[in-house]
């Protein structure tokens, strides 16, 4: 007797393995509705009242030129249970070589690794720390006169209209991991001396009958806000465009997927406003790798892999000011997010730190220091909970989140030292 031959699958399994594949792409599509589906705010009328401009990126906007760069802000929903683990580990590795100085007598860089104090001069100055002290005094202090639908990114967020005439974005979290990450983010920029190029961001509690909140308590209804919760209020400035990714991160990586860097004959040549965007460059690599924020530069890397030119194409929340600037914007996945998430991003964002071996010294500096007293958690709550009213709110890193926090900290600084390392041979 003859065996019976095993039935062939049927179309039905083959098409549900189809379906599952398709659906990162599925996401990204529903996220490019969504942006575009939101109305554009209407400027103010007259001059802009802030010496920088903060609006959305071209991604946000439905603009062309955004390309995919929103492609993992549902990443932000993922519960911790299912988050996944904290260690490094998984995912795909990028070769990189180091971004190397020349040593050329006229060059940008001092003693192989830092800077030159000449080119630091030149970089734009950003949020000035008074400036932004009296803005976040006069916020907290506001009330809230209005709130608009779009310009601030996913549909939960509000535009605000101040009391005092000023505007911020007011961000619902949706979870409140997010909004901590935020705020935590924003002053630990602060402990590496680098705050000036995020805008000013305060938290506020959402009260519909209290005094803040009172003149929009219909609008508040309409958001779907939980009374109580705590959302962040970040400054509205006007005037920033997209920024694309200079080499050696905006390059396509060629076979092997190799990561590009530039060369030292390369960094010579540059001229001066390049050398300037690449300075603060420099800082945003360094800070997203601390804060393991993958909703920046580290998620187009990720899109390489079904779409090879997203890195000729915006980064997302990332601007720039009229004057060169750079503005680090929407922080949300950076720290607690991020670190649940470390399995997944890591093999992206540490190629990019790799990537760097020229730093600002002040920056190099101040990691040295928190590397040698092990004190990154420490300064960092010392600083959030003395300048932020609504810290106990959201409270503080977890031990093994500030652990994590340190760890890194001593990753850059060994980092540092192996580039300082290598200058001396060349």
């Amino acid at each position: 007797m003859k065996r019976a031959r095993r039935a062939a699958p049927g179309p039905l399994p083959v098409l549900g393995l189809l379906l599952l594949g398709a659906l990162p792409g599925l996401w990204t599509v529903l996220l490019r509705w969504e942006a575009a589906a939101q109305p554009e705010p209407r400027p103010p009328a007259g001059p802009p009242r802030a010496r920088w401009g903060w609006g959305r990126s071209p991604a946000e906007q439905g603009q062309p030129g955004g390309g995919g760069q929103k492609t993992f802000r549902t990443l932000l929903a993922v519960p911790p249970a299912a988050a996944g683990r904290e260690e490094r580990g998984g995912g795909e590795q990028f070769a990189v070589t180091g971004l190397q100085p020349p040593a050329a007598t006229a060059s940008p860089v001092e003693r192989g690794i830092f800077w030159s104090r000449e080119l630091e001069e030149q970089v734009p100055p950003g949020f000035a720390a008074e400036e932004a002290a009296a803005w976040l005094s006069a916020a907290r202090a506001a009330r809230v006169s209005s709130l608009e639908r779009g310009g601030c990114g996913r549909s939960s967020n509000r535009l605000a209209r101040l009391s005092d005439g000023s505007r911020a974005c007011v961000r619902y979290g949706i979870n409140p991991e997010q909004i901590q990450g935020e705020a935590l983010s924003y002053h630990l920029a602060g402990v590496l001396g680098m705050q000036e190029r995020l805008p000013p961001m305060v938290l506020a509690l959402v009260e519909a009958r209290g005094r803040q909140w009172e003149p929009v308590r219909e609008e508040l209804r309409g958001s779907h806000w939980t009374e109580g919760a705590v959302v962040s209020l970040t400054r509205w400035v006007d005037n920033l465009t997209a920024v694309v990714a200079p080499a050696p991160w905006g390059a396509e990586p060629g076979a092997g997927r190799r990561l590009q860097s530039l060369s030292a004959g390369e960094l010579g040549g540059l001229p001066p406003s390049q050398l300037v965007e690449l300075v603060q460059w420099s800082d945003l690599i360094l800070f997203d790798y601390l804060t393991a924020n993958f909703d920046r530069l580290v998620s187009n890397l990720f899109s390489l892999q079904w779409d090879p030119r997203v890195m000729r194409r915006a980064t997302s929340n990332l601007l720039r000011a009229p004057d060169g600037g750079l503005v680090f914007m929407d922080n949300e996945a950076g720290l607690v997010h991020g670190y649940r998430l470390l399995a997944m991003w890591d093999p992206y964002n540490e190629p990019l730190l790799r990537s760097v071996c020229v730093f600002r010294e002040g920056t190099a500096r101040r990691v040295a220091e928190l590397h040698r007293r092990r004190s990154a958690a420490a300064e960092l709550r010392r600083r959030y909970r003395a300048r932020e009213p609504l810290w106990a709110r959201l409270g503080f890193l977890s031990e093994r989140q500030a652990e994590l926090l340190q760890a890194r900290v001593d990753f850059v600084h060994r980092h540092i030292a192996h580039c300082r390392a290598q200058a001396a041979v060349l």
